[in-house]
């Protein structure tokens, strides 16, 4: 691993608040959208819950616990507390007096922020790849109540990804973050082998060996999720280099500030938000 793989950084922590500011909407605009973001998940998430909780026919409280031990699942609950807490840190900025309670926080605490950024700037898009081309077969899900919630888990989280990666002004992450984005996977795939010893059934059916022609098919999953991660995460840094290209220096909009008299405008990288 790289030797900063166990540091949180010692610069200045993101003097221009690209974390709480966007090119294009002022800041209360975008923690209102993020906290609306975060209302939606979360409401569509408990909603879920419940529904197979009450309804026997979908398997009831048992398949409404199983929730719990699903990738997609465990992302979204992700991306509800990242919009929450993003909200919260945006709005602070937005309505305070130019600083953002994260800029108050511990350092660790803000290096857990930038790499909870990276994790639902990636593992979405992961989720949704996953699923549309790997597990969904079709026809069409025939109840209203699986189709909202399959768009909403599998393709709308990803919607979610890019509106951080386009419309915020972070900058690209430490590529450290890749290293910790494969040690949770490991971790999920740990938990995804804890509940088909603890419940009797695996979350996914290509982690299931016996389901397998090949007994090396279960790790070339493994391998090639691994291995996406590691390009996903590439190609958002690329994109977020991209947009802070096109917005800041060819079309000369640094940001939309709370307080822009007091704000330290980057247009030369050389105070990127490091961790």
């Amino acid at each position: 691993m790289p030797r900063n793989t166990f540091t949180f950084g010692r610069d200045l922590w993101d003097p221009s608040h690209r974390f709480e500011t966007s090119w294009l909407l002022p800041p209360v605009v975008l923690g209102g959208l993020r906290a609306l973001f975060s209302l939606y998940i979360f409401v569509q998430l408990v909603f879920v819950l419940v529904w197979e909780c009450r309804h026997s026919e979908l398997g009831g409280c048992a398949v409404a616990r199983a929730e719990f031990s699903f990738f997609t699942v465990l992302t979204d609950w992700g991306i509800a507390f990242y919009f929450a807490a993003s909200a919260i840190h945006t709005l602070s900025y937005a309505l305070g007096n130019g600083s953002a309670l994260l800029d108050r926080f511990p350092r660790p605490l803000q290096a857990l922020h930038s790499f909870f950024y990276s994790t639902i700037t990636v593992y979405p898009f992961i989720v949704t790849a996953v699923y549309w081309g790997n597990i969904y077969s079709g026809p069409w899900f025939p109840l209203t109540f699986d189709a909202w919630r399959n768009v909403s888990q599998h393709a709308m989280n990803s919607g979610f990804a890019l509106f951080e990666i386009i419309f915020a002004r972070t900058a690209p992450q430490p590529w450290v973050h890749t290293a910790w984005l494969i040690v949770v996977l490991a971790l999920y795939l740990g938990l995804a082998y804890v509940t088909k010893a603890t419940k009797g059934f695996y979350v996914y059916s290509f982690l299931d060996p016996s389901q397998s022609s090949s007994p090396g098919l279960v790790a070339a999953y493994v391998f090639g999720i691994a291995v996406g991660c590691v390009v996903i995460f590439a190609v958002v840094q690329g994109l977020i280099w991209v947009r802070r290209w096109l917005t800041e220096t060819k079309l000369g909009m640094p940001g939309k500030f709370a307080h822009s008299d007091r704000q330290i405008v980057d247009f030369n990288h050389a105070h990127a938000s490091k961790v």
